[in-house]
């Protein structure tokens, strides 16, 4: 009977020992180590986006809608449903298409957008105005970022052509060509906004500050 215990429980220890490094060791190893492979540790690391000095400033998969306090300079992402909560919740409000509370939600929307955007409210895209399903989407429509052009334009200083260039560099086609509509990065974008405001201000300074003359350059050689 002891025989029998002591060779059960023996082989119980080594089942434990080989699964404990298979499982506890190698597997998260060979893991770690796919997660390295070029194109994929910036997704594996939360594919974060960094400003111009090399900060952390968010995720590209995160769009965290600005709040201005004044006039206002910024692109703006979807609603959300968690706005209160910022990104520390995600998920949608489960109201139905027939729902009279989101339908008014809807429509006030709509009248606050085309008033801050100075447009009918016929102009307003329908993904200004609704939710994602998790309330986080950095991504909006070309359409909705193109009526925020001008208010962009004119509250920044940035000339219109330029904005225009910089949500055409943030916005990614149809996967493989033909799935899904191509869309906006907004957490992106808005980056490139605050870097082209900052040289902006740097290059009108440049002369008369040889401190900012390097970074002057810098900016002269942006995409």
């Amino acid at each position: 009977m002891f025989t029998t215990l002591r060779r059960q429980a023996a082989t119980g220890v080594r089942v434990l020992l080989v699964f404990t490094v298979l499982a506890g060791i190698l597997y998260p190893l060979l893991t770690w180590t796919v997660t390295r492979l070029p194109g994929l540790a910036g997704p594996a690391e939360g594919s974060v986006v960094y400003a111009k000095n090399g900060t952390p400033a968010g995720s590209s998969l995160i769009g965290i809608d600005p709040v201005a306090t004044g006039p206002d300079p910024y692109f703006h992402t979807r609603p959300s449903t968690s706005v209160a909560d910022g990104t520390a919740v995600s998920g949608g409000s489960n109201k139905g298409t027939f729902n009279q509370d989101l339908l008014d939600t809807i429509n006030q929307r709509r009248q606050q957008i085309a008033a801050r955007e100075g447009v009918a409210e016929a102009a307003v895209p329908p993904d200004a105005v609704t939710a994602s399903g998790s309330g986080l989407d950095p991504d909006i429509s070309p359409a909705y970022a193109a009526l925020q052009v001008p208010r962009v334009a004119r509250v920044s200083g940035l000339p219109l052509d330029r904005v225009q260039a910089l949500v055409a560099q943030a916005t990614d086609g149809r996967v493989l060509g033909f799935l899904g509509e191509p869309t906006v990065n907004v957490t992106e974008l808005n980056l490139a906004v605050a870097h082209e405001r900052a040289c902006e201000r740097i290059i009108d300074t440049a002369l008369a500050r040889s401190a900012d003359r390097a970074s002057a350059r810098e900016c002269d050689e942006r995409p």
